[in-house]
Parts: structure tokens; C-alpha cells; sequence
């Protein structure tokens, strides 16, 4: 992949001393081949989607391939990149384009290189092939997220290439480990190489800008702009170990047992965010129904596929996920414990702590495992203008709106530094396409029509941010 990580970093700059691209005032944005631009995007996402970037979890995973092949596709057009290992075969790519205008803050733009496991055998083509077939590209992270990081070096090579020089500096991040805590991406520069992000104010990545087609016919085009908190919760039961064969009030398992059904069967009352005001309005007054904050479930019909993840952002959730109890059949164990993975609502965080206590009951024991915060931004201001003037430019007919997500993304680590963050990485889909079924599922795969309207637009949007 052009060469070992120790040639990479000697043939590049540390940040601090990254070469500036070369401003020319006469390069402008019209000058960029888009046609290129568009082709070489599809042709880097495919090579990306070739280099099997598997994050195992539990701190097993090898980005080090595919961020040397990042290195390389941005010192070919003599773009300086710094790799940070943060550990085995843990790599992260950081790289700067300095601005015309050192007077503004500057936008980070960032993805993530690594990508989930896929069983080959459920797969109706090789999953590491980056096979182009009936309009689509296939692969693991053709959605989450090389679509993406395509986009973000097809724009910058073609930038350099043309000698454009964009308004303000711009921090282009790819991320190891986001599919699994990013705890040696995001969350491991953030604690460890603040530095890297001083002077930039707000930070543009995944999950955002597709389009949906609802039942009105009208096509809207979901940016992110709040993201769901997470609690992952350890239950406790203690009871009385005995044999198996006598009768056992005091058993752990039927405590626990019962615990998990009532979380896990728990209906949460339907509550409304900034956010979710601002989306379930816009798709009311789309299709001619009313709006109730108290239920904007009845709404869920109108957004086909989409309503996989919109249900879950109008409420808190509770998912029992992991059980683990006993060590023979015939012995009841003293202990039993299980996961539930809690997601709250920006602003809601004490209703889910505090409902999943009172339905566990007095005899379970609760443990915080993993907790992160909940995101939520304005859907204004001069960042939002930038996205919807570019969506508008490729597609008149497309409506902008804000939306909240039912997971997070390397934004939230982002945030612990004061940087805004927004979901956009822009994709026209067909109607009827189910999006959300590919993150993380079998036969993941992106419309190639999706990806040049998709680079277009954020070479548009980063133009003019």
C-alpha cells in the first residue's frame, strides 16, 4: 500500500509544520474537474472497501493497512499526514489544509476507517471484493464509513490538483476504532494530542445528508444534529445458592429474570426534543397531518425504512442484551447478572435512571458500565446555511432537515474539546432503498449515482463553509 508506516511519516511533516497549499486566487471552484472528481471517488471508495479494516472490539483491530493508503493518496498530491498509533496495528491519519482566512476557526472534517465483521457465507458477493454491480458498490463499509472518506480524499486531491485553496483551515481526521469505543480514535487524540484540534470549532462527519423519500413524494435529506446518550447497565442478583432440586425462594435467576422482563417489555412515554420538534413538524406539514408532541409515533408511516431508527428517537430505550448466570445444571448460583443497554434523550438522562431502577426493583443492584453523553446542536447558522445551499445546488427539489440519531459517532469525543459537530456525508438514494438496513448488515451497499452526487455536494458545501 505505497509503502511501511515508519516511510509514510518520514516522507511527511508533523502537524505543526504541515506544508501549506499553495493559495491561487484564480483556481476557482470551477476549475475543479468534477467529472474526475466524481470518478476517482467512486475508484478510491472501492480500493478502501478492498482493505479489510475489521474492528474485532475489545481492542482488536488493524486500521495500520488502510490509514498507510490514506497517507499515500494525500502525499501523491503533496498533502503532509501525520499517523498516530495508539496501538497494535491502531492508526489514525491526521492531516491539515490550511485556510486563505486565519481569522475564522476551522472544521474538522473526519471518518472513521474501521468497519464491523461480515460473515462471507451470508453475503450474495464477497464483502472485502468491492464489487460494482447493478448500479451499487458493494462491501463492508460502503455505508459506515468509506462512502465517506472516499468523498473527503477524492475532494482534497482534486483540491490540490487545482490549487484551490478553501476560506478556512480545514483538519481532515480518519479515526481508528470508532465501531467499538473509540477509545484508540476520537476519545485516545482527544485526552492524548488536544493540540491537534486547537483553533477548530466545529467538525462535519457520518451519518447524515442522505436522502428520504416519504409518502408525500417529497425527498428530504436528514442532517444529524443530535445524537441519543448511552447508558450500558450491569443488574445484580443476589439470592441463595442451593441444590437444584429443592424448592428455592431466594433464587438469583428468577430475580433477575423477572427484572429483565419488565425492562425489557417497558413501554416509554413518547417525549419531544429541539430536534424531534423540528423533524416531526416538517413531516406533519409535508404530508398534511397534524403534529402532537404526546405521539409523534403516529407519524412513523411516512418515513418507510427510516422509521428502523426514528422510533427509537422519540423515547428513551432499555435492551437487554447480555445474561449470564449459574455454573451446573443442578446448582442454583448465588449471583446473576445481565447488560441492559439504556439510551436517553438529550435532557432525559435522569428519566431513564431512574425508570430502570423503580422496574428493577429494591433487589437488584445497578452498575454503570458505559456511559456517554447525548449531543444535541441548533439547526442554524452559517454551517447549515452551507449544507443546504449545496444540497440545493444538485438538487432543487430537496428539503433540508434536522434529525436525531438513535447511536453516536467520534462527534460526541469532539464535543469534550467545545467542537460543534454535524452529521453530513451527503448521498441521493432511491426511493426504495432501505438505508438504515445496511449499517452493520449483509449485502452493504451504496448507489453509485449516490456517490457522484454525494462528492459533488461536499465539495460544494466545503467551498463555501
Amino acid at each position: 500500500m505505497g509503502g511501511s508506516a515508519a516511510q509514510l511519516k518520514a516522507s511527511a511533516s508533523r502537524l505543526g509544520q504541515d506544508r501549506t497549499m499553495e493559495s491561487n486566487t484564480g483556481a476557482a471552484p470551477s476549475a475543479i474537474d468534477l467529472e474526475l472528481l466524481e470518478e476517482e471517488c467512486i475508484s478510491i471508495c472501492q480500493e478502501m472497501i478492498r482493505i479489510p479494516s475489521v474492528n474485532h472490539g475489545d481492542g482488536i483491530g488493524d486500521e495500520r493497512a488502510i490509514a498507510e493508503y490514506v497517507a499515500k493518496k494525500l502525499s501523491e498530491v503533496g498533502i503532509a499526514s501525520e499517523l498516530i498509533v495508539t496501538g497494535e496495528n491502531r492508526v489514525n491519519v491526521v492531516a491539515k489544509i490550511v485556510g486563505r482566512d486565519q481569522s475564522r476557526p476551522g472544521l474538522v472534517l473526519h471518518g472513521h476507517l474501521d468497519v464491523v465483521p461480515a460473515n462471507a457465507e451470508d453475503w450474495s458477493v464477497d464483502p472485502f471484493a468491492g464489487v460494482i454491480k447493478d448500479g451499487y458498490l458493494w462491501g463492508r463499509g460502503a455505508v459506515d464509513m468509506k462512502d465517506m472518506d472516499a468523498m473527503i480524499l477524492a475532494t482534497v486531491r482534486a483540491w490540490a490538483r487545482a490549487k484551490y485553496q478553501p476560506e478556512r483551515n480545514i483538519l481532515l481526521v480518519f479515526f481508528a476504532d470508532e465501531e467499538a469505543g473509540s477509545e484508540y480514535g476520537s476519545r485516545y487524540l482527544v485526552a492524548n494530542r488536544p493540540e491537534i484540534f486547537d483553533g477548530y470549532s466545529e467538525a462535519i462527519s457520518e451519518v447524515g445528508g442522505f436522502s428520504v423519500t416519504i409518502t408525500s413524494g417529497h425527498r428530504l435529506y436528514f442532517i444529524e444534529g443530535a445524537q441519543k446518550g448511552i447508558n450500558w447497565l450491569q443488574l445484580r442478583a443476589k439470592g441463595e445458592a442451593g441444590h437444584g432440586s429443592f424448592i428455592n425462594p431466594k433464587n438469583a435467576i428468577t430475580k433477575l429474570s423477572a427484572a429483565i422482563v419488565r425492562i425489557g417489555g417497558y413501554e416509554w412515554p413518547q417525549l419531544e426534543t429541539k430536534t424531534g420538534a423540528k423533524f416531526w413538524s416538517k413531516i406533519a406539514e409535508l404530508t398534511g397531518e397534524s403534529y402532537d408532541p404526546k405521539n409523534p409515533r403516529a407519524l412513523l408511516k411516512h418515513i418507510g425504512g427510516a422509521a428502523r431508527m426514528m422510533g427509537a428517537t422519540i423515547s428513551n430505550t432499555s435492551n437487554p442484551t447480555m445474561l449470564n448466570a449459574g455454573y451446573k445444571a443442578n446448582v442454583i448460583p448465588q449471583t446473576a447478572t445481565a447488560v441492559v443497554d439504556g439510551r436517553f434523550l438529550p435532557g432525559f438522562e435522569d428519566e431513564l435512571l431512574e425508570t430502570i431502577s423503580k422496574l428493577a426493583g429494591p433487589d437488584i443492584e445497578i452498575e454503570v458500565l458505559v456511559r456517554d453523553k447525548a449531543l444535541e446542536v441548533d439547526f442554524e447558522g452559517p454551517l447549515v446555511e452551507a449544507m443546504s445551499a449545496a444540497l440545493a445546488k444538485y438538487d432543487s427539489e430537496g428539503i433540508p432537515v434536522p434529525y436525531l440519531m438513535s447511536g453516536g459517532t467520534d462527534n460526541k469525543a469532539l464535543s469534550d474539546l467545545g467542537i460543534i459537530g454535524y452529521g453530513f456525508s451527503p448521498v441521493r438514494l432511491p426511493p426504495e432503498l432501505d438505508f438504515f438496513a445496511l449499517f452493520h448488515g449483509v449485502d452493504e451497499r451504496i448507489p453509485i449515482d449516490g456517490l457522484r452526487f454525494g462528492v459533488k455536494v461536499l465539495n460544494e458545501f466545503l467551498q463555501n463553509c
